[in-house]
């Protein structure tokens, strides 16, 4: 057995558990993609699944690791207090949840400024290393 493929496994089907207790479902882009209901939880184990990439004014963006299975469309989740969005990096566009409007804008000028970067971390996540850091709007 693979022991760290089997703990990441494990993870994820908490991470799934987690998401179906916590959120309602639609569908969106026949994917689905939680609306979320409460904030993302603190725990050291969803850190290493969903690692930060970027913080900035007040908006924490994260990216899902799911290594060799398949995964959606690249994206990313932004978080900002109790509100949580997804979106598609190519091209960038809101696939789930909602910001406030301001929040929302500086998100996505964020990514479009960002959208190698964040490709970049898609592909590093999804191949089993580490995102790299990202620059914050400043």
């Amino acid at each position: 057995m693979n022991e760290p493929a089997d703990r990441i496994a494990t993870l994820q089907d908490k991470e799934r558990e987690h998401q179906r207790s916590n959120y309602e479902a639609p569908l969106v882009h026949a994917m689905a993609v939680p609306t979320p209901v409460l904030a993302a939880p603190k725990t050291s184990e969803y850190n290493t699944l969903v690692p930060e990439l970027c913080r900035f004014f007040g908006i924490i963006i994260r990216m899902f690791v799911e290594v060799q299975a398949s995964h959606h469309t690249p994206h990313f989740h932004a978080y900002y207090q109790e509100h949580v969005a997804v979106y598609g990096i190519e091209p960038v566009e809101l696939l789930a949840g909602a910001l406030p409007k301001r929040q929302q804008r500086l998100v996505e000028a964020w990514a479009e400024l960002h959208q190698a970067e964040l490709v970049a971390d898609w592909d590093r996540l999804q191949t089993g290393h580490k995102a790299l850091p990202i620059a914050p709007l400043t």
